[in-house]
C-alpha cells in the first residue's frame, strides 16, 4: 500500500510542479507567437484533452489504472521534451496534443487507483486523507514551482523546459512501480453506458443539465482568465523575475478562498451565491479592461478569489444531484463543456488581442462569458421555480 501513495504523490508532483506556466507567453513571444498562436495552441491542448476526457475513466476501469498512468505520463513527458529542443509553431502543436491526452489519461485514473489501493488494504476510510495529501503536494508544488520559473526564465527563457521535461520523467519509473489492484466492473457494454449517462445528465434532468452547463461556463472563464494574466503583466511591463512571484500568491489565493467555500455558500445562499459568482466573474472581466494599470492586480486578485470559491461550489451543486455510481463520469462530463468552450472562444480572444488590443480581448471574453452564463443561471431559476 505504501508503495503505491508514494509512487502516486511522486505522479502528481511530475504534473503539478511547473515552472514554465508562469513564463510560458514570454516564451511563445521569444519565438514569434502571438496571443491568437498562444490561444490556438490551448485550444488544441483542450481539444485532445476533450477527446479523452469522457472515456479515459472506461479506459483506466478495463484497461487498468498502472497501464493507463504509465501511459498519461509518457506523453506527458514527451510533450516537455519536444518543448525543450523545438522552436516552430508545429512542433508546439505535438506538444501540445502529447501534454492535453497525456493529463487526461492521468486524470482520474489516480484517483481511482489511491481508492482502490485504500479498499484493497480495508482502509477506504484513509482514502479522504491520502486524497487530500495529495491535493496539498499538488498545490505546494504549484506554488514553489511558480517563484523557481520566474527566476529560471531571468536566465534563459528555456531553461525552464529542460528542468520541466526532468520533472515530468519523474511520474514515469513512479508510474512503473506502481501495483495494480484487481477490481470487479459491472460494466457490460462501456458506449451504452456512456451514452446513457450524457443522456440523463444532459436531456432527462434539466436541474442537472443547467448546473453542468453554468459550472462549464465558469469554468472556461476562469481557465480563460489564467491565460490572459501573463499578457496582461506583459501589458504592464513587469519584470521577469516577478512573473513567478505573482503567479504563485495567485493561486496560493484561489486555495485560500476555496477553504472558506463552504461558509461563503451557507451565508448567501445557492440562488445568491450563483448570482455573485457570475457578476465578480464577468465584472472582473469589464474592470480589467478598463483599468490596465497596475490596478489590474487588484482586481485579478480579487477575480481569483471568486475562482476559489467558485469550482467547489459549483462542483459541490453538480454532487448533490447526481448517483455515486455515476458520479465521475458526470464530472466529467462538466470538464468537457469546460474544455469544449475555452477550445471555441479562445483563438478569437488572441485573435482579437492581436488585431485590435488588450482590452478588446478581454471585452469579447466577457460578453462570450456573460451571455450564456446568463442564460443558464436564468433556466436554473425558472426550473427550481416550476418544481417549487
Amino acid at each position: 500500500m505504501r508503495r503505491n501513495i508514494i509512487a502516486l504523490y511522486l505522479i502528481k508532483l511530475s504534473k503539478w510542479f511547473s515552472v514554465v506556466m508562469p513564463i510560458i507567453v514570454l516564451f511563445y513571444e521569444e519565438h514569434g507567437l502571438g496571443l491568437q498562436d498562444v490561444f490556438i495552441l490551448k485550444s488544441i491542448y483542450s481539444i485532445a484533452a476533450v477527446t479523452l476526457e469522457i472515456p479515459s475513466g472506461y479506459l483506466a476501469d478495463v484497461w487498468g489504472r498502472k497501464k493507463c498512468l504509465l501511459l498519461g505520463c509518457i506523453l506527458f513527458f514527451g510533450g516537455y521534451l519536444i518543448y525543450s529542443f523545438a522552436s516552430v509553431f508545429l512542433a508546439f502543436v505535438i506538444a501540445e496534443i502529447l501534454l492535453g491526452s497525456g493529463q487526461t489519461l492521468v486524470n482520474g485514473a489516480d484517483s481511482a487507483l489511491l481508492y482502490d489501493t485504500t479498499a484493497e488494504y480495508k482502509k477506504e476510510d484513509r482514502y479522504l486523507q491520502y486524497e487530500g495529501k495529495i491535493t496539498m503536494i499538488g498545490n505546494f508544488a504549484e506554488a514553489i514551482a511558480g517563484i523557481l520559473g520566474g527566476l529560471l526564465a531571468v536566465h534563459s527563457l528555456r531553461l525552464p523546459f529542460h528542468i520541466q521535461a526532468v520533472i515530468a520523467f519523474i511520474g514515469i519509473p513512479a508510474a512503473l512501480a506502481l501495483q495494480e489492484v484487481k477490481t470487479k466492473s459491472s460494466l457490460q457494454n462501456p458506449l451504452s453506458e456512456i451514452v446513457r449517462i450524457i443522456r440523463y445528465s444532459l436531456v432527462t434532468n434539466k436541474a442537472l443539465c443547467y448546473n453542468i452547463m453554468y459550472s462549464g461556463v465558469i469554468g472556461a472563464a476562469t481557465l480563460t482568465m489564467a491565460w490572459l494574466v501573463q499578457p496582461v503583466l506583459m501589458h504592464l511591463e513587469t519584470p521577469t523575475s516577478w512573473y513567478g512571484v505573482i503567479w504563485t500568491l495567485l493561486n496560493l489565493t484561489v486555495g485560500v478562498a476555496a477553504l472558506y467555500s463552504a461558509k461563503v455558500e451557507h451565508f448567501f445562499g445557492r440562488r445568491r451565491m450563483n448570482t455573485l459568482i457570475l457578476l465578480f466573474i464577468v465584472g472582473g472581466y469589464v474592470v480589467l479592461a478598463y483599468n490596465l494599470t497596475y490596478a489590474a492586480l487588484g482586481i485579478l486578485f480579487v477575480f481569483y478569489v471568486f475562482r476559489g470559491f467558485a469550482t467547489p461550489i459549483l462542483k459541490g451543486y453538480i454532487n448533490q444531484m447526481t448517483f455515486s455510481e455515476m458520479r465521475a463520469t458526470v464530472l466529467s462530463i462538466r470538464n468537457f463543456v469546460i474544455r469544449l468552450m475555452f477550445a471555441a472562444m479562445s483563438p478569437f480572444v488572441g485573435w482579437l488581442n492581436d488585431l485590435y488590443s488588450l482590452k478588446t480581448a478581454i471585452l469579447f471574453s466577457a460578453l462570450a462569458i456573460f451571455l450564456p452564463g446568463s442564460l443558464f443561471l436564468f433556466l436554473q431559476f425558472r426550473w427550481e421555480k416550476k418544481l417549487s
